[in-house]
């Protein structure tokens, strides 16, 4: 039996096109979407590098202590898509979104330290230079590159920022990350010690990744490196599924690429989508179990990803129970999977915000994680945290951030070269995107107030 055949029955009844929204739901969405935006908007720095971490109550320095110019091209990469969301939202002009992006892309371009075309994890964001001596990171250019190629297709019409998205992206030489490797990525590269050990060779976030490689015009990968990596099954509590550890894992490559319709060739089939519904439905469940040992755990207050805790940052949360878990709540796991599981994701959201007020909800939304019985609260919030909320949101309710993404030559060809087919569209899951239509946008809200 494919995976395809069992992870959608043990779904059972809950199916995510019976979901109906309130208007409580919608006016929770509008104002976690603009406070998420606002980090990147206040966070870039004048070169065009989103902040990695930022205090949630949106001070300047606040707890960052001696590191507070450290950037992330990952969270540059969220930044960018931010951009398009907050026109369309009404939260700056298209002049301004289109300024930024100019800027944040003229960077990348012209002045950002690479090697063969891929970037540093950490940047400093005053000077633009590398920061804590760290990697040329796979995964972390990968996700920068989903921004800025969704950023190029926005704004299609400005040939300054497709040229430069077009640039940023055609640079990178795929290839070269394999290492003499016929099919898997290193993870990084360092100028001291070449490259790193490890490789992207198990279901991870590692999807982006490999479309983008696959996609490339200038240097692809060839297309069995998408079959090439390991894809472990777990069961839990009677779902199973393809895991690679915590809940963000299932959810960064999908908050570009849509998976909704695709089904991979023969044999293995697999519904990546259906395969995030049940790792998140797991999640859930997992946490509804651990409230025997937490009793912060509920029903409707779950979720624990990769994120802060009060020992330090943390890589956390999937099945089974293990020592370092205890009792933190991290709101970007069911804030992140919006996208897949509203049924179960929004209720998680609201009695989180209802239960714990400003305490936990600040200017930038929800701070990266809390654990109430002990009474910590993490003074910051994390880019990628705050960037995989933004836009699960976003794909939630309008399915913006896929239209755009999908709508980029690459991520076309990619999806031929790995063979994916669709199925027919009534059976398309996920359609929450019709429930939330509305023909009015709100008036533009300012930022700083």
């Amino acid at each position: 039996m494919t995976l395809l055949a069992v992870v959608l029955p043990a779904l059972g009844g809950a199916s995510n096109n019976a979901f109906s929204p309130s208007t409580a739901d919608v006016d929770l969405l509008n104002d976690l979407e603009l406070r998420c935006f606002r980090f990147f908007w206040e966070q870039t720095s004048p070169r065009g590098i989103v902040r990695d971490r930022a205090p949630a109550d949106g001070t300047e320095a606040g707890n960052l202590g001696q590191n507070p110019n450290i950037g992330s091209i990952a969270s540059t990469g969220f930044g960018l898509t931010a951009l398009p969301i907050a026109v369309e939202r009404n939260y700056v002009t298209r002049d301004q979104a289109r300024a930024r992006a100019a800027r944040m892309l003229r960077f990348l371009d012209q002045e950002a330290p690479r090697e063969h075309g891929w970037f540093y994890h950490y940047l400093d964001t005053e000077t633009g230079k590398r920061a804590w001596n760290s990697e040329i990171s796979s995964i972390d250019t990968a996700l920068l590159l989903a921004g800025v190629l969704t950023v190029g297709q926005f704004f299609s019409d400005d040939d300054e920022i497709t040229t430069l998205a077009r640039r940023i992206y055609t640079r990178v030489d795929f290839p070269w990350m394999l290492d003499g490797n016929a099919h898997l990525f290193a993870h990084g590269w360092t100028p001291e010690r070449g490259f790193l050990p490890y490789r992207w060779d198990s279901y991870s976030e590692l999807m982006i990744l490999y479309i983008l490689g696959i996609g490339s015009p200038t240097h692809p990968i060839p297309p069995e490196s998408w079959y090439a990596w390991k894809r472990p099954e777990m069961e839990y509590d009677g779902i199973r599924f393809i895991t690679g550890g915590p809940l963000f894992t299932h959810q960064y490559s999908h908050a570009w690429f849509d998976f909704r319709a695709l089904r991979e060739r023969q044999p293995g089939a697999i519904d990546w989508w259906g395969n995030s519904v049940a790792a998140t439905r797991a999640q859930r469940e997992f946490c509804s179990k651990l409230s025997l040992v937490f009793p912060t755990y509920q029903d409707d207050i779950w979720g624990i990803t990769a994120s802060d805790s009060a020992v330090g940052y943390t890589v956390w949360g999937e099945p089974p129970l293990t020592a370092h878990i205890d009792g933190t709540l991290v709101p970007s796991a069911a804030g992140g999977s919006l996208m897949f599981s509203p049924d179960i994701t929004l209720p998680a959201l609201h009695k989180m915000r209802e239960q714990y007020g400003d305490k936990i909800y600040k200017r930038y939304g929800f701070v990266d994680a809390f654990n109430p019985a002990e009474g910590w609260v993490d003074p910051d919030v994390v880019g990628i945290d705050v960037g995989i909320i933004l836009l699960s949101a976003e794909n939630l309710r309008s399915g913006f951030v896929w239209k755009q993404f999908m709508a980029t030559p690459y991520a076309r060809v990619a999806a031929d070269r790995i063979g994916f087919s669709r199925i027919d569209d009534k059976k398309r899951p996920g359609f929450f995107q019709r429930l939330f239509r509305s023909t009015a946008k709100p008036e533009q809200t300012a930022l700083r107030n």
